[in-house]
C-alpha cells in the first residue's frame, strides 16, 4: 500500500471521515414512477416497515416516510449539514418558515446552530420514468464558541458552483466541483459564515469529482495536522502510487504531501472531504452535537420546551408542488437558480 494512504477500508452508507465532519452519508435509491402525487405507488408499499424503512436490501428505502420518501420534521443543534444532491430532487421546510427544492448537482449548506427542525423530502416528479435519488449529506461540526449561532441555510445552485479541470496531454479531463476550499487555483463560493469552513486557515476542502479514463488530478500538499479522506463510490479503479484503489473503498489520507490521483479504464466518481481538526470534546446523541452530555440533556430540554421555534406548516413534513421548479424561499429573499430544470 502507498505510504500517503493511511487506511484503507469499503465504502458504506455512513462513516466517519473524523473531525472536524461527523459523518458521511450516501444515499442511492431507485424510486419508481410517482403515483401523481410524488409519493411511491400504494401497492409497492406493502412488505415496507412505513415509519422506519432502512432496509437496505431493497433497491429503495422509504426512510421515516410513509407515502412521499425521506425525513419528516426532526430538530438539529450544534453542527451543520452539507447535502450535496447527485440524482433526483429534494423538498426542504423548516421551522422559520423556510422552503425550497434542489436538484441534481444543487448543494444546500445548512447551519443548525441553537436549534431548528428541518424537514427533507424525496419527491417523485416524474411519472412516466423512474425517479432514481443519489445524494451524500456530510455532516460539519461547529465549535463551542459556535454551537448557539443563529440557525440559517443558503443554496449553491450547480450553474454557480465553482469547477476546476485538470487536463493531461491527452486531453483527459478530471472535473472538480469546488463545494469548499480551494484547489488547483480554484476558490468555492463563501459557505455560511458561522461555519468552521469560513476561515482559510481551517482548510476546509469538500469536492466532488468526475474522471474521465486515465485521467488525473492532484491534492495538493496542506499540513501534517489535516484530517483527508477520500470515498471512491463508482467507476472501476484508480491509483495512488504504484497502489491499485478499486471502487466502493474508502481511504484516509496524508495531508502534508501532494497526492496525484491516476483513473483507470472506465469514467470515475469521488468525493473528497478535508479539513483541520477543531480538536474539541464531542458528544453526538441522535440528532444533536455538543461538547458534554449535560449540553446533550440540555438540549433535549430546550426542544421539548420550545420545539425550536415550533413547526409553521400543517404536516410534518412539506413538499411543493410537482410543476414547481428548483427554488429557495429564505426569510430575507426568495433565491432561484440562473436555469430551471426538472
Amino acid at each position: 500500500m502507498s505510504r500517503k494512504i493511511i487506511e484503507f477500508s469499503k465504502f458504506d452508507f455512513r462513516e466517519n471521515p473524523e473531525d472536524p465532519y461527523l459523518a458521511r452519508m450516501h444515499h442511492l435509491d431507485l424510486y419508481p414512477q410517482g403515483n401523481g402525487n410524488m409519493g411511491v405507488p400504494e401497492e409497492l408499499l406493502k412488505d415496507r416497515n412505513l415509519g422506519e424503512d432502512f432496509d437496505f436490501s431493497k433497491d429503495w428505502k422509504m426512510y421515516y416516510g410513509k407515502d412521499i420518501p425521506g425525513f419528516p420534521a426532526h430538530p438539529h443543534r450544534g453542527f451543520e449539514t452539507v447535502t450535496i444532491v447527485l440524482q433526483g430532487f429534494v423538498d426542504h421546510a423548516d421551522s422559520a418558515g423556510q422552503s425550497g427544492k434542489y436538484g441534481a448537482g444543487d448543494v444546500q449548506w445548512m447551519t443548525a446552530g441553537k436549534g431548528m427542525q428541518h424537514s427533507e423530502m424525496f419527491p417523485l416528479v416524474y411519472e412516466d420514468k423512474d425517479n432514481t435519488l443519489e445524494l451524500f449529506q456530510v455532516w460539519l461540526n461547529l465549535p463551542a464558541k459556535d454551537k448557539f449561532v443563529e440557525p440559517s441555510y443558503k443554496m449553491l445552485w450547480n450553474e454557480e458552483i465553482p469547477k476546476t479541470v485538470f487536463e493531461n496531454e491527452k486531453k483527459q479531463k478530471a472535473t472538480i466541483n469546488v463545494i469548499a476550499g480551494c484547489i488547483n487555483g480554484t476558490k468555492s463560493l463563501p459557505p455560511n459564515p458561522d461555519s468552521w469552513a469560513n476561515k482559510e486557515e481551517n482548510h476546509v476542502g469538500i469536492y466532488t469529482v468526475t474522471m474521465e479514463p486515465s485521467s488525473s488530478f492532484t491534492l495538493p500538499k496542506v499540513s501534517s495536522t489535516l484530517n483527508r479522506n477520500l470515498y471512491f463510490y463508482r467507476g472501476e479503479s484508480i491509483r495512488i502510487d504504484d497502489h491499485e484503489v478499486s471502487t466502493e473503498s474508502s481511504l484516509k489520507l496524508v495531508g502534508d504531501e501532494s497526492i496525484t490521483i491516476t483513473n483507470g479504464k472506465k469514467q470515475s466518481y469521488l468525493l473528497v472531504l478535508e479539513g483541520e481538526p477543531i480538536n474539541e470534546p464531542v458528544v453526538n446523541y441522535g440528532p444533536f452535537v455538543m461538547n458534554t452530555l449535560e449540553e446533550i440533556q440540555q438540549a433535549y430540554r430546550d426542544y421539548q420546551e420550545t420545539q425550536f421555534g415550533g413547526w409553521p406548516w400543517d404536516v410534518n413534513y412539506h413538499v411543493t408542488p410537482i410543476d414547481v421548479g428548483r427554488f429557495a424561499k429564505h426569510e430575507e429573499k426568495d433565491d432561484r437558480p440562473p436555469e430551471k430544470f426538472f
